[in-house]
């Protein structure tokens, strides 16, 4: 069962202003979210080895597309990359016509587990919902996707 929890209470995030409040709000469905899966699964998974996961699903891009294109080191994108591949989520491969170049995959566990997570993450979409509406949650997606040009 997943459950929304409070980091803070109410009346403190009152007074934080809209960077902080992104935060905050950001850091409790990323606890809720890997907690939830973390509960009902044998692999233990980081936030950071998600991210990572939903870059690459259904993609097979290389390893340095990905140290590029994702906001973590990239010393620390390749110790995720190791992780994810010891615990057969993902496979490494060589990219054709070229010695240097890898790149990254999920694999068919990689895929079900990543499958199973996005149903949690639904889960807790709609326990937001039912705690602050359906329409504000709609509102809140479409806000977030606008190109803010900053």
């Amino acid at each position: 069962m997943i459950g929304v929890d409070r980091l803070i209470s109410n009346s403190e995030l009152q007074n934080l202003d809209l960077i902080d409040l992104l935060s905050e709000r950001h850091s409790l469905v990323r606890k809720i979210s890997e907690k939830a899966w973390n509960n009902q699964s044998e692999i233990y998974i980081s936030n950071s080895e998600w991210y990572i996961m939903a870059r690459i699903y259904k993609k097979q891009p290389s390893i340095s597309y990905v140290t590029k294109n994702v906001e973590i080191s990239r010393q620390a994108i390749h110790k995720f990359i190791k992780n994810l591949s010891e615990k057969g989520l993902v496979e490494i491969k060589n990219v054709e016509n070229n010695k240097k170049e890898k790149c990254i995959q999920l694999t068919a566990l990689g895929e079900e587990c990543y499958i199973k997570n996005e149903a949690l993450k639904g889960q807790l979409e709609n326990k937001i919902a039912e705690k602050i509406g359906a329409e504000q949650v709609n509102i809140l997606k479409e806000l977030l996707k606008l190109d803010w040009k900053i």
